[in-house]
């Protein structure tokens, strides 16, 4: 057990996937870790360097349902994978490699920067927090920092500069609070990301595709969009909320309390195979108990959420028929990325 007040540590030789030990394994991509989805997003897009790699290389609105249930596959794998988290790790990064440029206001962004590409982690280290502390019944002071340690490991795993990453769970702390004061800016991938619950259209999906419009446009997606963004600004911090021009008053909270009290209710007695249905983390826990071959590689995304055929060669898309490919590619990985 390392004590809480530091931690110096140096990368490991070779990285070490979490297990199913590990408190994120519980957490992350749970049933209950799914509303804090749009916190995610619209906060790592607050990040200058990350929101300008948005504004200017993302197509998430000519294919919302595709770009987002495609990505979970290798950013579930990194955590669930096994002895194949590393490659996934790997295959994430190379994705980053041709994001780069100048954004409106002259700055520099390359998604490989080690500050930008940690605030990405960063910022699902703390949904994976809060998610567990409010909707999942709760952690305590001990959990919160294993969590850390956690990850930590989990970072391991790409291979990047460690350098950026705090060294001890309260360094992290002043590194959030920093952060969420002085770094984030009400950038216009964040805006958008926030209003994206207001656009979206009917699922494309089975059964799903066939909800009228009217009742799309006019019901479901109002009462969705309400729900998500009223959980995103009651999940950010106070500074947050004011770069963001957000108002929360205490009713809100006292609402945000009530749901959060109901969704750890409804966690507690929710069995784990409703809690984790998603293909990357059913087959990892299947692995576990014998159920799936561990010589069986992870699943990947169907063909029904691949990039449009004209995109599937670009290297910032996840596309299964390169993805191995790719990954055997990254032998100096620290070349080719330049960091």
């Amino acid at each position: 057990m390392v004590s809480q007040g530091a931690m110096a540590r140096e990368p490991r030789d070779e990285p070490v996937p979490l297990g199913p030990d590990s408190l994120t394994w519980k957490i992350f991509g749970s049933l209950y870790y799914m509303p804090t989805g749009l916190f995610v997003g619209m906060v790592q897009n607050m990040h200058p360097g990350l929101g300008a790699g948005v504004e200017y290389h993302s197509r998430l609105e000519d294919e919302f349902y595709q770009r987002i249930l495609r990505s979970l596959y290798p950013i579930f794998g990194v955590v669930f994978d096994g002895e194949h988290a590393e490659r996934t790790a790997r295959e994430i990064v190379g994705y980053h490699r041709t994001i780069k440029g100048v954004d409106a206001q002259g700055r520099r962004y390359h998604a490989l920067d080690p500050g930008t590409f940690y605030w990405a982690h960063a910022v699902f280290f703390v949904q994976t927090l809060r998610a567990a502390d409010l909707f999942m019944g709760g952690l305590t002071a001990a959990q919160r920092e294993q969590l850390w340690r956690e990850h930590y490991q989990w970072y391991e795993l790409y291979g990047m500069s460690m350098r950026v990453v705090p060294a001890s769970w309260p360094e992290f702390q002043r590194y959030w609070r920093d952060m969420c004061r002085d770094t984030l800016e009400p950038t216009k991938a964040a805006r958008d990301v926030y209003r994206l619950a207001e656009h979206v259209p009917v699922p494309p999906f089975p059964v799903l595709r066939h909800i009228p419009e009217p009742l799309w446009a006019f019901g479901i997606r109002p009462v969705g969009a309400r729900f998500f963004q009223f959980v995103t600004v009651g999940l950010c911090d106070p500074a947050i909320r004011r770069t963001m021009g957000f108002t929360w008053t205490d009713r809100d909270q006292w609402l945000f309390d009530r749901l959060c009290e109901t969704l750890s209710a409804l966690h507690r007695l929710t069995p784990d195979e409703v809690k984790y249905t998603f293909p990357r983390i059913r087959a990892a826990r299947r692995r576990l108990t014998g159920k799936r071959p561990a010589a069986l590689p992870p699943p990947e995304a169907p063909r029904m959420l691949w990039p449009a055929p004209e995109f599937r060669d670009d290297p910032k898309h996840y596309c299964p028929v390169h993805a191995t490919a790719r990954a055997d590619s990254l032998t100096t990985f620290r070349q080719l990325t330049g960091f």
